[in-house]
């Protein structure tokens, strides 16, 4: 099984062409970022994607930006969900990542949703991957796993980051959860969350090293699931992002570390984590 890595767009601020070449230059295989609405940047980004060789996950969030318009209705998330969905498939995207849902539905609304949201990837012949995300329908472990029992066919992308915070305590206390979550896993963010926030300042400092270990345990079990799947590669997209999840000193709001150092050095060592650890089998 090959090992992939993707640079997040979340927090970049100059052009595709540039997060391109900053991705080729960090030795990373592709880019995961939203699909832009412009029917000519959509062109030139595919242009662009051609000829830098680089693999593409598209991002979409489903009514709303990163937290859901609360008003939507689970129909209304489905129409944003295929307008998206279908505007990136000139980008040939290996799969979507999608941010779907709100945390605020019952469960059995939850996994209405989530049936017909399957529905509409098997229409276009498309791989759909569900992100365990605050606000959204996949908040919590528990909630993830009910639905992923009910809807057994479901891929999700696992960022256990978030769950830390919304559970106020590392996922090693839920490992039944993450155990049967695991085989459901198409995708990781590698982003690195504590009990009290879902970006520790930076993974390398030693008092978070045992976040980054529980987190990386967890990651595993996905390895080990998608190799028993028969999965060619797996594929990480370093998140550690902006937006209050990045720390910054009191007054001045200087941020604490560079974001973009932070994800290579995630990269890097993840890339030597997985090899380590197929080494070992």
């Amino acid at each position: 099984m090959q090992f992939e890595l993707f640079k997040t767009f979340w927090g970049h601020e100059g052009s595709f062409k540039q997060g391109m070449d900053m991705a080729t230059a960090a030795g990373f295989d592709g880019i995961e970022a939203p699909c832009p609405s412009d029917p000519q940047q959509i062109d030139t980004i595919g242009k662009l994607l051609q000829i830098s060789g680089l693999g593409y996950i598209a991002e979409i969030c489903t009514a709303g930006s990163y937290v859901p318009d609360r008003q939507a209705s689970p129909e209304d998330h489905l129409k944003s969900l295929e307008q998206k969905l279908v505007m990136s498939l000139p980008l040939q995207p290996k799969f979507f990542n999608v941010m779907a849902g709100c945390d605020a539905w019952p469960l059995d609304e939850q996994i209405w949703f989530f049936n017909r949201a399957l529905e509409i990837a098997d229409k276009h012949n498309v791989i759909c991957s569900f992100e365990t995300h605050r606000s959204r329908s996949f908040f919590n472990p528990w909630v993830t796993r009910d639905v992923l029992r009910a809807v057994p066919d479901l891929k999700i992308t696992m960022d256990i980051s978030h769950w830390s915070v919304v559970c106020e305590r590392l996922m090693d206390s839920e490992w039944d959860v993450i155990e049967e979550i695991a085989p459901k896993t198409h995708h990781i963010h590698g982003r690195i969350g504590y009990d009290q926030g879902p970006q520790v300042p930076h993974p390398a400092a030693p008092e978070y090293a045992r976040a980054r270990q529980v987190h990386e345990d967890a990651w595993e079990l996905v390895w080990q699931s998608q190799l028993e799947q028969g999965y060619e590669t797996s594929t990480l997209t370093p998140e550690f992002g902006p937006d209050g999840y990045l720390h910054t000193l009191p007054f001045t709001n200087a941020p604490v570390a560079d974001l973009w150092e932070i994800n290579q050095w995630v990269g890097n060592q993840q890339r030597i984590h997985f090899a380590d650890w197929q080494n070992a089998l």
